[in-house]
């Protein structure tokens, strides 16, 4: 998609959100901070004598440079909101708040009644009444700070409600006290519940319009909507956004809410999904969206997912404020380098390198709704996940209980594989992406339809990178049901299946966190934990499977026995010999981990031969005398060695015989190999002392030379003998070719 507003989902026909914004042709009106907020502000009801808001969060900033703001245009938007506006933060505890209810509910004017600031900023939006993309707004009481993201209630853009309800900490469901519970009511809470939303409070607005006894039986519906859920038992607020009634008591519940939460880690992986991509005059591309986890920096350098985009973080604003970092939780708005607005659409991930994965396969746990149609095998959906939207094919695997990963009542029975999960129903499941997403282990996303596109279920991503296979089988089932649990024993059982499924090949602290959902550091804890357990061994920064270095151990020292065996006369297995013998069961470091510690353990002689400690050539007399003769041949026929061929024949033995006493020699070094000729050591050390002594005895002054006329005079041998034997004492580097001739140097 091409465009801000296309970009994020909304239909085509209409007036595309921020036209001059997303061209960057035209600058924010005044009261725009970084994260484009261009909405009308208007005074938040309240009852007569209440405290209003604090000033610095009734009003915007004007977009002038503040006294302190840096000389440069790029930065005067950030520092309009400078450094005493950023000291309020210090204590504040954010809560980010989506809403969720039905059409024309007031879910709209309850966010500009509780903040001042009207979410609808679109012109069709305001032309036709309804709320079509996301809002945005926000408010700041006493330590309390509220982000609320307004979403669509309308059923042809519940996928702009999926991106907005993505990051939220809690959610006020919206129910009209007027219409009571709707079918976007139901829909919306469905989809609370499948992205496993935290807590919420339920909001009963136009309390204005109807009686105390209406509001009671809407209370009733209510209550029975929202049993054996998350909101079972949470605050009903009446309220009136036109006449400012509940309001207070809407306050006070929503700041108990953010007391209560239990926050976002900062140590977690860096990840904001983006929900709004514009460009601004002086600044350029702009993002907003909330940081699922970790915390983003100024200046930081970041990757956008997917297509691993490498950009800068120039500057960036959380909840309204210019601040040096985000932090888990918060709505960012981000001011990037190194990307055009063209290149981006709502559903990309802003992240760190090695942070997530950009899969087309996951293995994931699908629950389908009470009420949904069948799923069959196969079958076209939507997949949503973060502020993302693919269209997608389900491979259903095993059936599987909702949370606790059992399959068909208990773990001991066969899995059933279906070609169809009925509704109510969850199973394990292959989803193909038709286009890449970020995802990670733990993901909760939401399936809809392809036709009508209505929310049939949803699940958690267990393996955002699957190998391929072993879906509808045993083993995948088994596999799965190890992953399918998401507390501190089910990450290890996800990190120790990891580094099983590596194999030889091994797998670093690097590869496996963005497969597991953890940062690198933490996945090294796991790792170092399993390593203590003796159920993982580490190598360098390589972890395998302890039961594979040990099929490994015993598959080598098999090798080199058996080698001992077939060549007893031979020092040992060739190492290289040994690494491609173990093939796919060992990759190098693994190997060359296994070989060391059995060389440390005293098992093993470990350097160009593999050996075990006790070998030892011992031969036969007859093997014996055969050495001896060889060694005395080839003394005696000095440098004119014999033929190795003609051997067998001159001293009556055996050819393999001959050649193994041979390659003993030559590794005891009795002989020496000079190219395909052996000559006797004792004979080659003579030519090298007489040839280097010419070097004392020439005249002063002068260079003693060597041509091979006289090396063949000298030593009385022919050129066959003397032009490999000239070239050894240059390897030697008793002489030096120079010309047609040597020096001795």
């Amino acid at each position: 998609m091409a465009g801000g507003g296309q970009r994020a989902g909304v239909p085509s026909g209409r007036p595309r959100r921020g036209a001059a914004r997303a061209r960057g042709s035209g600058s924010p009106s005044d009261g725009a901070g970084l994260d484009g907020d261009t909405r009308v502000r208007l005074a938040p009801a309240r009852r007569p004598g209440a405290p209003p808001p604090a000033a610095a969060d009734r009003s915007s900033p004007d977009g002038s440079p503040a006294p302190d703001a840096p000389a440069d245009g790029r930065g005067a938007a950030l520092a309009a909101h400078g450094e005493t506006q950023r000291s309020t933060e210090s204590g504040v505890k954010h809560l980010v708040v989506g809403t969720a209810g039905h059409i024309d509910h007031g879910k709209s004017a309850l966010v500009r009644a509780l903040t001042g600031i009207d979410p609808d900023r679109l012109r069709e939006e305001k032309a036709r009444g309804i709320t079509i993309d996301l809002g945005f707004a926000r408010y700041q009481e006493g330590a309390t700070g509220l982000a609320f993201v307004d979403v669509p209630g309308h059923e042809r853009f519940v996928r702009n409600m999926l991106a907005g309800v993505s990051g939220i900490d809690s959610v006020v469901l919206v129910v009209a006290a007027d219409e009571s519970v709707m079918p976007q009511t139901r829909e919306h809470f469905d989809i609370c519940r499948l992205l496993d939303v935290a807590d919420g409070v339920v909001a009963l607005t136009k309390a204005d319009l109807v009686d105390a006894e209406t509001i009671e039986l809407v209370r009733l519906e209510v209550s029975e909507l929202v049993a054996g859920s998350f909101l079972e038992g949470a605050p009903v607020v009446p309220v009136s956004s036109r006449t400012g009634e509940g309001l207070d008591s809407l306050r006070r519940v929503l700041a108990e809410l953010a007391d209560g939460a239990a926050g976002r880690r900062d140590d977690g992986i860096p990840r904001l999904p983006i929900d709004r991509a514009f460009s601004m005059k002086g600044f350029g591309t702009v993002v907003t969206g909330t940081l699922v986890s970790g915390r983003i920096d100024r200046d930081a350098d970041l990757f956008l997912l997917p297509g691993a985009r490498r950009v800068k973080v120039r500057g960036l604003e959380v909840h309204g404020r210019a601040q040096p970092s985000a932090h888990a939780g918060q709505r960012a708005a981000i001011n990037l380098a190194g990307v055009g607005v063209d290149d981006l659409r709502r559903g990309d991930t802003l992240t760190v390198a090695g942070g997530l994965l950009a899969t087309r396969r996951i293995d994931a746990r699908v629950s389908l709704l009470d009420d949904a149609r069948a799923l069959r095998y196969g079958a076209r959906v939507r997949f949503h996940q973060g502020t993302t939207e693919v269209m997608a094919r389900v491979a259903l695997g095993a059936l599987s209980a909702p949370e606790d990963g059992d399959v068909d009542g208990g773990t001991d029975g066969p899995p059933l594989f279906p070609g169809t999960l009925d509704p109510g129903s969850s199973a394990f499941a292959r989803l193909h992406l038709e286009r890449p997403a970020a995802l990670t282990r733990g993901d909760r996303f939401v399936l809809r339809a392809y036709s009508p596109p209505l929310t049939i279920g949803g699940g958690v991503v267990l393996d955002p990178d699957p190998p391929r296979g072993r879906l509808r089988s045993a083993a995948g089932a088994g596999r799965l049901r190890r992953l399918d649990r998401m507390d501190g024993d089910g990450l290890r059982q996800a990190v120790e299946l990891r580094v099983d499924e590596a194999g030889g090949a091994g797998v670093t602290a690097e590869d496996l966190a963005p497969r597991v959902g953890l940062t690198q550091s933490a996945v090294t804890k796991v790792l170092g934990a399993l390593v203590a357990g003796r159920a993982v061994t580490a190598a360098d920064n390589c972890f395998f499977a302890t039961e594979r270095v040990m099929s490994a151990r015993a598959m080598l020292l098999d090798a080199v026995t058996a080698y001992h065996r077939k060549a007893p006369l031979e020092p040992g297995l060739p190492r290289e010999m040994a690494r491609s013998g173990l093939g796919t069961l060992a990759g190098p470091e693994l190997f060359d981990h296994v070989a060391e510690a059995l060389a440390t353990e005293g098992v093993l002689a470990a350097g160009r031969h593999l050996a075990l400690s006790s070998h030892r050539v011992v031969l036969s007399e007859e093997e014996a005398r055969l050495k001896d003769r060889l060694a005395a041949r080839f003394r005696e026929e000095g440098l004119s060695p014999p033929d190795v061929v003609s051997l067998p024949e001159l001293l009556g033995a055996d050819r393999e015989a001959i050649d193994r006493m041979i390659a003993l020699l030559v590794r005891e070094g009795i002989l020496e190999r000079l190219g395909p000729l052996l000559f006797h050591r004792d004979v080659l050390d003579v030519v090298r002392t007489e040839v280097g002594a010419l070097k004392a005895s020439a005249p002063a002054g002068e260079t003693a030379r060597v041509d091979i006329a006289w090396f063949k005079s000298r030593f009385g041998i022919t050129r066959k003998y003397a032009i490999p034997l000239l070239e050894h004492l240059d390897r030697a580097r008793i002489t030096r070719r120079v010309g047609t001739g040597r020096i001795v140097v």
